[in-house]
């Protein structure tokens, strides 16, 4: 059952050009529901039955896997079975008809502007790794990059002269983001007196290197923003798109035209970005007491 992975996440990533994250997270998704058929002693994916996909999807549940996620893992079954299907390696298709679990709208979690304030003040600026936590964060919130957007960052894509940066995102499109000045001065700083000190090979084109003179990874991002956190006294659950929330989030409250921010996300639908518009309460307010007759 491994061999088949591995040749389906060739397939992915070979033929349908999907990306090394996407091919990463099939990999994980399917990996651990083989592991439960291996605990379960299937040996063949020809014997899977369908109360078997939904009993996986129940530990998963118990495991603390949130609806979405769910509906995810589900979706990534459906496309391997699909595939083995399509290449004559499966009899039947149980996972076919399958319906994913209810995805819920949860509202972003954003920070406030003080609380971002704080957050930046977190990293140690004595120390050159708190220089680079700096840019990484000024960078984030200025841009609302996704993480893996961040981390893939090379020269060739940063325009500082014109106050852009170009970044590939979801499904490998290309977008440009303008950065603001502040920002622009930290990662700046950061490529001065940092970058040099990590030694990075003569053909590293990473911006954000770790101390381990490689690319930062999107766990080592995360790692980083969640001390910083805890360092700023903010107890709200911190990750790396929460700062891309409060980018648009931030937007929007200031009047920011919504297909305009969609733009900058890289959202391809605009639905996607409309779920900012249930976050500031303030707006909400004020628009309740512009238009409705009796407010």
């Amino acid at each position: 059952m491994r061999a088949l992975l591995e040749q389906f996440l060739d397939y992915v990533s070979l033929e349908r050009g999907l990306s090394k994250n996407t091919r990463a997270a099939y990999a994980d998704d399917i990996g651990r529901f083989l592991d439960f058929l291996a605990k379960k002693g299937v040996q063949s994916l020809n014997d899977v039955t369908r109360k078997q996909i939904l009993d996986h999807l129940l530990d998963e549940k118990a495991r603390g896997l949130a609806a979405n996620s769910l509906s995810r893992h589900l979706v990534a079954l459906k496309v391997f079975f699909r595939y083995l299907t399509q290449e004559g390696l499966l009899a039947v298709n149980v996972a076919e008809t399958m319906e994913s679990p209810r995805v819920w709208k949860m509202l972003p979690s954003v920070l406030t502007p003080k609380e971002i304030t704080r957050l930046f003040d977190a990293p140690d600026l004595s120390k050159p790794l708190g220089i680079r936590n700096r840019a990484i964060l000024e960078l984030f919130y200025a841009t609302g990059l996704r993480v893996s957007e961040l981390v893939g960052l090379e020269f060739g894509d940063l325009h500082f002269d014109e106050k852009f940066l170009r970044c590939i995102g979801k499904g490998r499109k290309e977008r440009v983001v303008p950065v603001a000045g502040t920002a622009i001065k930290w990662v700046e700083r950061y490529l001065k007196e940092v970058r040099p000190r990590l030694t990075p090979g003569d053909h590293e084109q990473t911006v954000f290197l770790s101390n381990r003179h490689q690319a930062m990874s999107r766990k080592t991002v995360w790692d980083m923003i969640k001390k910083c956190a805890r360092n700023a006294g903010i107890t709200k659950t911190i990750y790396p798109h929460t700062l891309r929330h409060s980018f648009a989030s931030h937007l929007l409250a200031n009047g920011a035209p919504l297909r305009i921010i969609q733009e900058m996300l890289g959202h391809a639908d605009i639905a996607t970005t409309q779920i900012y518009t249930h976050v500031d309460p303030d707006r909400l307010k004020g628009v309740h007491r512009q238009f409705h007759p009796r407010a």
